[in-house]
């Protein structure tokens, strides 16, 4: 219901109420009815089932399943590090989503404790969760709203609806009756919602809606929307889906043939173990887990906190980013930008060369005496528009103090205007500031007609415009009356002011279009002011880009808001339900969405988005929960250095999902072609797993530490839908895997044949491919040599730490008796590292024909 067009007569009558309020038994009877006036929570995940549901990936059922086999034939060692393994990776899993549960409890705590309404005609104090729709609410500053009301009557009463609707300044609140129908958040100055602030003043007014029905209730059933998977959960998820399909199968296949073929149940089964084990890269989630987190820590460099780690990985996908305004591109401070004075626009820095003008200097002085800004030291505490003013005039050295406040008429919201009145000089003269059309109106011998054209012209330009007057008195008014002391007065000026961008958004902007990631503005600032900022900042840079009200969106049916959606750059006066609605619709266009955001109302398109972005320094709790990430200065231009640093994260899991699963590739072509060739089993499932944890891990870990490369912020970002083995990475695993696979056979053959110690040499020849391997692969294009062999000291340090557990397994007794190894001469250990390098020669001269091929 469109309370704001009723009149409170009506409200009264409609919520069976009256100006003394409800009485006792009415309250008791709604509260039975309506119920408490808090906030329900959806269902909610116990930890329990958050831990149970670590368990349903098939990769892990497959381990799981080879750790029972094992255990029943006997093999304990590799039982318990398979558990081991499974184990670590739920617990990591477990301990991120745990975490995630909480946005609901912190939009719980904005719930006020206690209320002071009127219950049977007299004025008492209730706990907030008792109040009932009828129920009559005094407001005063200092207090929180604790329901959704219709305001009575209003005494200068201000209220702070940032959390709700974005502004950042406090809204004047009036009794009056509004008449436009549909009316965003923000306009409708008549209603006063739970989880708001009051500033200033005081009022009272009847609830008409308690918790789940408010406004703040309506954004907690949003919240408890299901979350969407980030760019890297719907690649694993699905690489894992057909890894897994195509493991069971060979698996099988294996299993079959041998027994077909007259081999052992026995041995067969535990080399199809060892081929499952083989195939599943055990340390990839963990490496997976443990670079984020590494990547997570550095960020915090850039002021970005990471509060769910898969969202450093998301940010390297990100298409579009949807930022607030205030604060985020703007400097969240006003400024004066231009002053009309003696029929003449002038703007800011052109004022010196005028201010000795009488009507100039008059201005400057209205400017800082109709002014209730404190001065703290260097700073100044107050109303931002007034300490705009007040900056101005201390620009151009006008000291206040000469002229003593001697009395004053306080703004109010119904006429829009506020006088001071000063001595100076013997005389007393009164400064009037105010919205102009109702300045105009009270002011004489004033060309109104011109003077509005200059007020349109400002506001169309985005500026938030003041008038201004005087008049002379030959005494101080006793009582000054709006009626009596505010007409005949002599129009002094304009000045238009806007909330600027900083200065560091253009660039950061323009970085974003270079990157192939487009930049959209959602405000709960007006169209023009909005449009205004774009323009400048480079957000709206064509006639194609759209800039459209919260009203012209709910006018759009679904298909024609998905025709437009990706030429809307402004979104200006938007409810919380559309945030959410256009996060959606942009993700049904196949997009990753980054939503920034600081109040109650932007939680549930933080919570939907791909990432939501909370502000740091101005940000609602609730907002913080709900989000991603948290900027730590509220700054665009942080968002771009993380998105950035996320690029460079993805880039750098790609490369040790491309030598996890190479390792892989080569472990099941070796498996599957030795028994094919008339040769023993290569491995034992120890080796693979000491291959797939070890060897695999350390590298893997020390690859997400490699720099960007230099076209990281100069390419689109990744399609969404490409998988992890696009780019030639699927082709690279198979191939490279062949090639370890070809190596290792034709060293178990000729170790064989020259009775050596051939499964040792196998299981180290595999091992010092991979590192190789992963020397090779630190950039994709670029020859090792080129970027420098020890341009990343950790990759190297655990290239050596590796090389040197290997010597440890293959020489040391204790550990000879654990991995079925033994010492290998110096023939063999060179004869091993030679073979060794193939793999890097065959890596390098692949990205030689790559680079050949590019140039072509």
């Amino acid at each position: 219901m469109n309370w704001h067009r009723l009149s409170i007569e009506t409200v009264f009558e409609l919520m069976g109420s009256a100006p003394q309020g409800l009485s006792s038994l009415q309250a008791e009877e709604k509260l039975l009815d309506q119920g408490p006036n808090q906030l329900e929570e959806g269902k909610q995940k116990t930890a329990i089932g958050i831990l149970l549901a670590q368990f349903k990936d098939v990769m892990i059922l497959i381990l799981l399943a080879a750790a029972v086999i094992s255990a029943v034939i006997g093999e304990a060692t590799d039982t318990l590090v398979i558990i081991i393994i499974v184990f670590l990776n739920a617990l990591i899993g477990f301990f991120q989503e745990y975490r995630a549960e909480k946005a609901m409890q912190a939009l719980k705590q904005m719930s006020i404790t206690q209320a002071k309404t009127m219950r049977n005609g007299v004025v008492t104090w209730l706990p907030a969760t008792e109040l009932v729709p009828g129920d009559i609410v005094l407001l005063e500053a200092g207090n929180a709203v604790p329901a959704d009301i219709r305001i009575i009557d209003s005494v200068s009463l201000k209220i702070e609806e940032a959390a709700l609707t974005g502004e950042s300044m406090a809204v004047d609140k009036i009794a009056a009756t509004l008449e436009t129908e549909e009316l965003p958040l923000g306009d409708r100055l008549n209603m006063a919602f739970k989880g708001t602030y009051v500033t200033y003043g005081r009022g009272s007014g009847i609830v008409i809606a308690t918790g789940m029905q408010t406004e703040l209730g309506r954004i907690a059933k949003m919240l408890q929307e299901e979350e969407v998977q980030t760019p890297l959960q719907q690649r694993m998820a699905s690489f894992g889906k057909k890894l897994s399909v195509i493991v069971l199968i060979l698996c099988l296949l294996f299993l079959l043939v041998g027994w077909l073929r007259g081999e052992g149940l026995l041995k067969m089964i535990m080399t199809s173990i060892s081929l499952a084990v083989a195939a599943i890269p055990e340390a990839l989630p963990a490496v997976i887990t443990i670079s984020l987190a590494l990547a997570a820590k550095r960020l915090v460099q850039y002021n970005s906190l990471i509060r769910k780690l898969p969202a450093v990985e998301t940010l390297g996908s990100v298409t579009y980013i949807c930022t607030d305004k205030t604060g985020t591109l703007t400097k969240n401070k006003m400024h004066v930008e231009q002053v009309y004075v003696n029929d003449h626009l002038y703007d800011r820095n052109e004022l010196a060369e005028v201010q000795h003008q009488k009507n100039v200097s008059l201005l400057l002085h209205a400017f800082a005496l109709n002014n209730d800004t404190l001065s703290d030291g260097d700073s100044m505490v107050g109303d931002s528009t007034e300490i705009a003013l007040m900056e101005v005039s201390n620009e151009h050295y006008i000291r206040p103090a000469v002229w003593p406040r001697l009395s004053e008429i306080a703004f109010d919201a119904d006429r829009k205007l506020m006088t001071t009145f000063h001595e100076h000089n013997g005389k007393i003269i009164a400064f009037t500031k105010g919205a102009p059309d109702m300045l105009l109106t009270r002011c004489e011998n004033v060309d109104a007609a011109a003077i509005h054209q200059q007020v349109n012209g400002m506001a169309a330009r985005g500026l938030r415009v003041l008038g201004f007057a005087y008049r002379y008195w030959e005494e101080v008014p006793i009582n000054p009356n709006s009626d009596h002391h505010e007409k005949e007065m002599h129009f002094l000026g304009l000045a238009g002011m806007i909330d600027p961008p900083r200065e560091e958004v253009y660039g950061a902007v323009a970085q974003c279009k270079t990157a192939g990631i487009v930049p959209v503005m959602i405000t709960g600032d007006h169209p023009l002011t909005a449009q205004t900022i774009a323009r400048r900042i480079g957000i709206v840079s064509s006639d194609h880009d759209l800039v459209i009200s919260g009203r012209q969106l709910s006018a759009l049916d679904h298909a024609a808001f998905a025709e437009k959606v990706e030429q809307i750059k402004v979104y200006a006066r938007v409810s919380p339900e559309q945030k959410l609605q256009i996060v959606k619709m942009l993700q049904e266009k196949g997009h990753y969405v980054a939503m920034t955001g600081d109040g109650v109302n932007d939680a549930p398109s933080l919570k939907r988005a791909n990432i939501g972005i909370a502000m740091g320094i101005t940000g609602t709790d609730v907002s913080k929960e709900a989000a991603h990430m948290i900027l730590l200065d509220d700054n665009f231009s942080t968002i771009v250095k993380a998105i950035k640093e996320g690029r460079r994260i993805y880039d750098n899991i790609l490369k040790f999902i491309k030598y996890l699963m190479t390792t892989n590739s080569g472990e099941l072509w070796t498996l599957l072609m030795g028994p094919v060739l008339g040769m023993p089993i290569t491995l034992l499932p120890i080796h693979i797993l000491w291959i797939n944890l070890v060897s695999d891990g350390l590298p893997a870990i020390a690859l997400s530490f490699e720099k960007a490369e230099k076209n990281i912020m100069h390419r689109p970002p990744r399609p969404p839908q490409q998988t992890v083995f696009a780019d030639g990475q699927g082709a690279h695993m198979i191939w490279v895997g062949m090639l370890m696979a070809a190596v290792a056979l034709s060293m178990q053959a000729w170790a064989i044949a020259e009775g050596l110690h051939w499964q040792t040499m196998v299981f180290n020849v595999l091992c010092l491919s991979q590192m190789a391997h992963v020397v090779a692969i630190r950039s994709q294009h670029q020859s090792v040599f080129r970027i420098g062999l020890f341009s990343n000291p950790l990759l190297m340090a655990s290239v050596l730490l590796t090389l040197l557990l290997q010597w440890a397994v293959t020489y040391l007794p204790l550990l000879q008796t654990v991995f079925a190894t033994q010492a290998l001469d110096l023939r063999e250990f060179i004869i091993v590292g030679a073979a060794s390098t193939i793999v890097f020669i065959g890596v390098e001269l692949e990205k030689m024909i790559m680079r050949r091929k590019k140039h072509l």
